[in-house]
């Protein structure tokens, strides 16, 4: 019973995001693309990190996950109850970057439309490349190299880049390229690079750029030009996603609803890859 409730609403979810796809003009091909996704043999995959004590933030980021109870065991009358708070910056574990956070007058966490949450997932794989770099940025022409092969990126997508670092993860170290506190200065791990940030969102009209580090910006950098590129045109951002080697090139879809926060320049994801069976 469980799993049929979660396919209806999931069934319900992704027809809501294609309608707001072709209501904004659509991508070639959408109708195709929605109905070869049957529900009823469909898979999901979990691409998000558990928050927990062991979750990365930003270096300079105030604080870390916060977990407190307020009760646990049992209760006079008879039965058991628990409840916790927690606490968190925005901008940590698996997270959504609302394009507020990036440009002024940008969507908020409440405003981003359900179309660039929910939407047909592209998956450009540079794991091979980020292992020999750690400081890889994907180009344009890596773009352009994974369209001779796949096909043009469609409007609406939601591009995530694969690049083998999730597999780091919770070493802070290993995953961010430093772990000094408060010093985000010697960072270094892949990820989008300029040119390519611009032709996905610029020329092929990306609806969500995501990745499985940190950040759609590479460690190293000083500007944030691919978050300034992407949310000046309102497309959100994905950070820390994992298990993206469980998703085709093509062909799925992302479900990512992060905590509707008013007001908010993002806030903590649950992220989930949808398969065709």
């Amino acid at each position: 019973m469980e799993r049929r409730f979660v396919r209806m609403v999931v069934a319900a979810a992704l027809s809501l995001a294609a309608c707001g796809v072709a209501s904004d003009g659509g991508r070639a091909g959408a109708s195709a693309a929605d109905a070869a996704l049957d529900l009823a043999t469909a898979s999901f995959v979990d691409l998000t990190h558990a928050f927990d004590p062991s979750t990365i933030y930003w270096p300079t980021s105030p604080s870390a996950f916060r977990f407190d109870t307020l009760s646990y065991g049992p209760t006079p009358g008879g039965w058991f109850y628990s409840a916790f708070a927690f606490g968190t910056p925005e901008h940590g574990g698996t997270h959504l970057d609302a394009p507020m956070h990036f440009f002024e007058g940008g969507e908020t966490t409440d405003r981003v439309p359900l179309d660039r949450l929910i939407a047909p997932a592209v998956v450009i794989d540079i794991a091979t490349k980020a292992q020999a770099d750690p400081d890889y940025r994907l180009s344009a022409d890596d773009v352009r190299a994974w369209e001779q092969e796949h096909g043009m990126i469609e409007a609406g997508s939601a591009v995530l880049l694969r690049t083998g670092w999730s597999s780091r993860w919770p070493d802070r170290r290993a995953y961010l390229g430093d772990d000094t506190p408060g010093d985000a200065t010697r960072l270094h791990f892949p990820s989008f690079g300029e040119d390519a940030a611009r032709l996905l969102v610029e020329e092929r009209g990306a609806g969500a750029l995501g990745a499985d580090v940190a950040s759609i910006d590479y460690g190293a950098s000083t500007d944030f030009i691919v978050h300034r590129v992407a949310m000046a045109r309102n497309v959100p951002g994905f950070e820390n996603l994992t298990n993206l080697d469980r998703l085709p090139a093509t062909g799925s879809w992302i479900i990512a609803l992060p905590m509707k926060i008013g007001g908010g320049s993002g806030g903590p994801l649950r992220a989930v890859g949808v398969l065709p069976g």
